[in-house]
């Protein structure tokens, strides 16, 4: 039900943003003049929100540095480039972006508090803390897969996912010791 909410909002936000810049804004447009030094005059650049056409020295530099014949000498140095950009393209791909981060912070999240929480729920703190005997270092979810299979409510599926979950778990905790302990590095 919450997740809904979230994406429902989302997506309504995500219309609401790209619905404001379909029109082309005035930061989205302009034409940008570099003329370098020229005589006494130190080099500039110049930016305005014109039209493709009008993009030029004769538009563009406001004011103009130089008086009579040197305004075309100048305007021949000066560089102009016509640019577009797509703000809606842009707020989409930065709200997209930020979005993903946000659920894998959740998920983060989820995996350092709630997880652990709900497996000792879930199977009891007894049965999931070995001695350190066993391993050298607690780990609390060693043995969750044993508590798993003898669980015949659980479908197959998710039997091989946990047992493959704690495979992991165990070839990482054995790089940390040989890495840690032995200062070894595993290939």
């Amino acid at each position: 039900m919450k997740t809904m909410f979230v994406i429902e909002a989302f997506s309504l936000a995500c219309f609401v943003l790209l619905s404001q810049v379909t029109a082309k804004n005035s930061e989205d447009i302009r034409c940008k003049c570099i003329c370098p030094p020229y005589r006494d005059i130190a080099g500039q650049i110049y930016k305005q929100n014109v039209s493709l056409k009008d993009c030029n020295c004769l538009h563009v530099v406001e004011p103009m540095p130089v008086d009579g014949k040197d305004v075309e000498a100048y305007c021949l140095r000066c560089e102009c480039k016509y640019e577009e950009r797509s703000s809606g393209t842009i707020k989409f791909t930065i709200i997209m972006y930020l979005s993903i981060l946000g659920l894998l912070l959740l998920y983060m999240v989820y995996l350092t508090l709630l997880e652990p929480m709900l497996k000792r729920r879930l199977f009891g703190h007894s049965q999931l803390i070995q001695s350190d005997d066993d391993v050298g270092d607690q780990q609390p979810f060693a043995n969750a897969h044993n508590v798993l299979s003898r669980s015949h409510s659980r479908p197959n599926m998710l039997n091989k996912v946990e047992h493959a979950q704690q495979r992991w778990r165990r070839q990482v905790q054995e790089q940390r010791k040989s890495v840690f302990d032995r200062h070894v590095v595993l290939s």
